[in-house]
């Protein structure tokens, strides 16, 4: 595995090269932010599946299987759903006259359903982009132990920044038209690492030589079905208003590609999501070690289980699913930024400004925790509970009153805040009942109990204009 540093890196300097050559695309403000509405059913699909599996998957997934067991072997099912749920949506998403998921909003509900949406996203996709950081750093780590990057005390290094610089770079230079096209390779390399991996785990496996602790193969959550709720509803919540995904589906070339792409990309998604699982499930058992840091199982696998030039692949899978997923946020919050926020989308030179500051702030959050999971799931009910249910309003019952959809955002954002500062101070017992409610569950009923209640208060909206249709 000597020469893996060596073909990684070139990998990332190819996918820079290809995204410098790109730039030279980059015209307008619609270019950079939805590629010119041209992306093809290929290069769609290959860009959603590089989007989704991310971060979450390769550090957070992998970490939760390799602590809880075949349980995790459920996790795949909140994003499917979801996904195979879109696929219904996606052609009416595509017919918009918007470039964000905000402005979604703001079509229908008004400026402040815009506004309060762009809040929300802006808050949960710096904390997204802040762990993709973080990942960087623990491949980076390990594919250059040599390099001693700490800043003196020891513990904290300068491995995000070094990571940081490249995602920002890479981002800037030409957006979505850039970021589609190397997520394509992207797609291509991690899918082979990823089963090409999983495959041989599955051909070295021996019951004489590996085992699983006990309990590993139960298929029952320990917390129970609270539990579940926990951890599959923040997914789904994120994934049916996911501003990455319906960015691209915006910047498909016709609302039936981007229906064929969501089809392709639920298939994609439960493959590769199912193969991880198993790999990190495989590695719990035949790994000789117990990990200090259970999220790095994928990481030490391939340097470790496999042969080198399947480890290479699946180094440059962890590398490729990284970089795929922080530039996708990086993008979505300077496209919010300068269109919800802002006076609409800007020129590219500002655009890529906005990718400079996001960029900068995500990296003093990388600092702040290390759990991949918990940090991925307290981002996505953020998201999730605000921004969620107003888009299935907004796609699929217009009529809804807007002052509703706007009273459900602000108290599922506020309720999803307050409960983590609960939790976080202790407000709420340990021994108590409710300490094992995550803030998705309650954030999540007091946003629909509320827009429903104001909804029956003041009636329906009137029907939309022509010109803000959302049918």
């Amino acid at each position: 595995m000597e020469w893996t540093p060596f073909v990684v890196l070139a990998f990332l300097l190819g996918m820079t090269a290809l995204g410098a050559w790109h730039a030279r695309r980059v015209k307008t403000a619609e270019d950079f932010a939805l590629a010119g509405r041209g992306l093809n059913g290929w290069i769609l699909s290959g860009t959603l599946v590089a989007t989704w599996i991310g971060t979450g998957s390769i550090f957070g997934n992998a970490e939760f299987t390799y602590e809880n067991g075949a349980i995790a072997f459920f996790l795949p099912i909140s994003g499917a759903l979801g996904m195979l749920l879109l696929a219904f949506v996606a052609p009416r998403v595509r017919s918009l006259p918007a470039a964000s998921v905000p402005e979604i909003l703001g079509l229908k509900f008004g400026k402040p359903a815009q506004k309060l949406g762009a809040l929300a996203l802006l808050g949960a996709y710096l904390i997204i982009v802040s762990y993709q950081y973080r990942a960087g750093a623990a491949i980076s780590e390990r594919l250059f132990p040599e390099i001693n990057l700490d800043f003196g005390d020891g513990s904290t290094n300068a491995w995000p920044i070094v990571f940081a610089f490249f995602v920002i770079l890479y981002t800037a230079l030409a957006g979505l038209v850039s970021v589609a096209m190397t997520d394509v390779v992207n797609g291509v390399v991690m899918s082979a690492g990823i089963l090409l991996g999983l495959g041989y785990l599955w051909l070295q496996w021996d019951p004489s030589l590996h085992s699983f602790p006990e309990n590993f193969l139960d298929l029952s959550h320990p917390a129970g079905g609270i539990g579940w709720v926990n951890i599959l509803l923040p997914t789904f919540l994120l994934i049916l208003g996911d501003a990455n995904l319906m960015q691209r589906f915006l910047a498909a070339k016709s609302p039936a590609t981007a229906k064929r792409a969501a089809i392709a990309t639920f298939v994609g998604l439960v493959v590769l999501e199912t193969a991880i699982i198993g790999m990190a499930f495989l590695g719990k058992g035949m790994l000789p070690e117990p990990l200090e840091t259970p999220g790095h199982v994928i990481v030490e696998t391939a340097f470790t289980l496999l042969p080198p030039f399947i480890g290479i692949l699946l180094a440059s899978t962890v590398i490729a699913i990284i970089v795929s997923t922080a530039d996708s946020f990086l993008l979505a919050l300077s496209t919010t930024a300068s269109n919800d926020l802002g006076r609409g989308l800007t020129s590219p030179k500002k655009q890529r400004g906005l990718v400079l500051g996001f960029g900068l702030i995500g990296l003093a959050l990388a600092y702040s925790s290390d759990r991949f999971f918990s940090m991925a799931l307290y981002a996505y009910t953020l998201y999730g509970v605000t921004i969620t249910p107003a888009m299935v309003c907004a796609l699929l019952f217009p009529q809804v009153n807007r002052q509703a959809v706007v009273a459900g955002m602000s108290a599922g954002l506020g309720s999803a805040l307050l409960w983590k500062v609960a939790l976080t101070q202790e407000w709420i017992a340990a021994d108590s009942a409710l300490a094992g409610v995550d803030a998705v569950l309650p954030a999540l009923l007091v946003n629909l109990v509320v827009l429903l209640l104001v909804h029956a208060s003041r009636g329906r909206d009137a029907a939309p204009t022509e010109e803000h249709a959302l049918s």
